[in-house]
Parts: structure tokens; C-alpha cells; sequence
């Protein structure tokens, strides 16, 4: 039986909804009276983990699931040993700079040398402002991003961003986009190369749904 790690949050319902266009049901951790993180879809084919988005590429790498679905974000950010298979061109975000609205940076090269920049996003922020030859610290952060600035603890934030309300709202704004973000399939390499109870079948059914949908990156 194959067992797929699905993301807690905001992507549940669009993976929820791709599985069923590939016969297997997972609707049950949309019941909010069901507690179980475990469950055994109609058919027998598969299990299903719900797992936290930041979590599902761990199950998978360590074989304890044999697919799952996680933003391109967290796979950049963690960077684990995956195979990459389709983009499913659900959950669009972006992963940005943002400062005040009332300071003077209108770029991330206006910012100051040594400057703090709060992110949850640690290896990502930091490959971005080495690219850029910017010595920048890089203050973790993974509660309420935005209170960096707002606080005065940090000149910017790298974050994710979906609409910008959250940005406006704190009297943020974007400067720069890092790089856009979707869902994607991944799997555990072995179990990909050896096809265990009809996975491959199962991929192509996801990929041929992601080809039938346009890609939008809110």
C-alpha cells in the first residue's frame, strides 16, 4: 500500500481535491470531527499522512511516505534529498523582501551593509543577499514575520507573500521577489524508480490534471 504525505493548512483542499482526480479519496481530513492523522483511503490503495507543510518532504525523504505534495518554498528552503516530479500549479505565493512603507529603501540594494533581516526563510534569505554581495544578518524568525520591522528589531523581512493584504495591513511593502512559489509532487527516489503498487500510474494521472489547469501565482 503506498502511503502520501498530505500538507496541513491552506494547500489541504486543492491536493485533497488533485488525489481525488487520481481515484484516491483523502476527504476525510476535511471532517473536522475526524482526529486521526492516519487514514486508509476507500479504495485500499494508499494511506494518507497529514503531516505539516514543513514536514512532508522529511516523511518522504525518509521513505515513510512515497509521495507527497509541499510548496516549492519549503523544498528551497530545506532542501531535502527528493525527487522532484510535476509542479501542480496550486497554492501560488511568492517569497519577497518587505520593509516599511516609510522607509527610504525602494530595492534590497538600498539596504544598509550589516543591516538585520528577519526571515523563517534562513538559507533562502541568505543565499539571496550573498548574491546580491551584501553582507546582511539574518534573524530567524517563525512566528509573525512582519513584527520585525514594526518593532525596529529588523530594517526587512524576507517572507512569503500571497495577496499583500498582510503587507498593507502592517504598513509593509514588497521590494524585490525572490522567486514564485507553487505546490509540487515529490516522491522518494527509490520508490519512484521501483514503482511499487502502481505509483507511476498515480503520477501521470496528477501530472495530466496539472496540464488541464492554468498556473496561478496569486
Amino acid at each position: 500500500m503506498l502511503t502520501i504525505a498530505l500538507p496541513k493548512g491552506a494547500l489541504l483542499d486543492d491536493t485533497i481535491r488533485l488525489f481525488q482526480g487520481a481515484g484516491l479519496d483523502f476527504s476525510r481530513f476535511q471532517d473536522k470531527s475526524n482526529r486521526q492523522l492516519q487514514i486508509t483511503e476507500p479504495t485500499g490503495r494508499a494511506r494518507g499522512l497529514l503531516v505539516r507543510a514543513q514536514d512532508v518532504p522529511v516523511y518522504v525523504e525518509y521513505g515513510q511516505a512515497q509521495l507527497g505534495v509541499v510548496g516549492y518554498d519549503v523544498l528551497r528552503e530545506k532542501r531535502p534529498q527528493v525527487a522532484h516530479l510535476a509542479d501542480l500549479g496550486i497554492g501560488g505565493c511568492r517569497l519577497s523582501v518587505a520593509v516599511k512603507t516609510d522607509s527610504p529603501y525602494r530595492s534590497a540594494l538600498d539596504l544598509p551593509p550589516h543591516c538585520r533581516v528577519a526571515s523563517k526563510f534562513v538559507n533562502c534569505a541568505r543565499d539571496y543577499f550573498q548574491s546580491l554581495d551584501l553582507p546582511v544578518e539574518i534573524v530567524p524568525l517563525y512566528g509573525s514575520v512582519e513584527l520585525g520591522p514594526i518593532t525596529g528589531m529588523s530594517e526587512a523581512i524576507v517572507d512569503l507573500v500571497s495577496t499583500g493584504r498582510t503587507l498593507q495591513e502592517n504598513n509593509l511593502m514588497e521590494l524585490e521577489v525572490l522567486y514564485e512559489s507553487t505546490a509540487r509532487l515529490v516522491a522518494h527516489p527509490l520508490s519512484y524508480r521501483l514503482n511499487p503498487d502502481g505509483l507511476q500510474e498515480i503520477i501521470a494521472q496528477l501530472r495530466q490534471q496539472r496540464a488541464e489547469l492554468p498556473l496561478v501565482v496569486g
